[in-house]
């Protein structure tokens, strides 16, 4: 299987990868699906992947949460080596296309006081939610990677 028929599998379409590296050989190592597995157990008990209800939590707390992913992926990708470069293709372009602009924008509002503000406090919460879609698809593609059974939706 190539890169791009597994990422179009996953649902996965969105992601600026150049070509080449969209038709080599899709085959995860023993190190691969290790790296795969240590993120997918840390996205499945972060708010990264589940529901914020408005009454619950708070917007500092939560950005801090998804801006953790990217020293975790780094601990992760160090930890397993040179061997999870498949791993490694994928989770730096999510952390840079997808979350980097999330975080990027959230953390500069958070110091100019917006999490003050009840209108950004919603703002910030409607794009949580679809950074969280993004995030569970991840999931689903890191748990296929791992080799494992995906638990992102067991719960209602």
């Amino acid at each position: 299987m190539k890169l791009r028929e597994w990422l179009n599998k996953c649902g996965v379409t969105n992601l600026k990868i150049k070509s080449p590296v969209l038709e080599l050989d899709w085959n995860p190592s023993d190190s691969d699906k290790n790296a795969a597995w240590d993120l997918y157990i840390e996205l499945l008990t972060r708010i990264a992947t589940q529901h914020l209800p408005p009454s619950h939590g708070d917007e500092s707390t939560a950005l801090s949460s998804i801006h953790n992913l990217f020293p975790l992926t780094r601990d992760i990708i160090k930890c397993n080596g040179r061997k999870c470069i498949e791993f490694t293709k994928i989770a730096v372009v999510i952390l840079n296309q997808i979350i980097r602009p999330f975080t990027a924008k959230w953390h500069k509002l958070s110091i100019e006081k917006a999490f003050e503000d009840q209108k950004s406090c919603e703002d910030f919460r409607k794009e949580l939610e679809e950074l969280q879609k993004f995030l569970r698809v991840y999931a689903k593609m890191l748990a296929d990677m791992a080799d494992v059974e995906d638990l992102t939706d067991i719960e209602e």
